[in-house]
């Protein structure tokens, strides 16, 4: 089954601990996601997606919603990073744009 990503609407934040946006989209014109944080990779370069998960009133966490299969994990993540990589670059193009420092000028 092919996954079409589309409506990607990303919100960036100011840099903090990592997080430097949120991004909503709908899967295959039937389900709406949202409140996925883009943060900046722990070790080396890049960004990861972070899916929101609830803490039970027992200390539990639990996930909200996360792919459960690779290829609609990459379908996600290509589409997202996509838009986002081409949102920093409009950024970067923009003098004084807060969000821009998020992502090195490529050299």
């Amino acid at each position: 089954m092919e996954i079409n990503i589309s409506e990607i609407q990303i919100v960036p934040t100011k840099p903090r601990n990592g997080l430097v946006a949120f991004v909503s989209f709908v899967i295959n014109n039937q389900f709406f996601v949202g409140d996925i944080a883009i943060y900046t990779k722990i070790e080396g370069d890049g960004f990861r997606l972070v899916y929101p998960n609830k803490t039970l009133f027992n200390g539990l966490k639990i996930n909200c919603f996360k792919p459960i299969t690779k290829g609609a994990g990459e379908a996600i993540e290509l589409a997202v990073m996509a838009h986002f990589e081409n949102l920093m670059e409009h950024s970067r193009q923009r003098e004084g744009n807060h969000y821009g420092s998020c992502v090195p000028a490529k050299n």
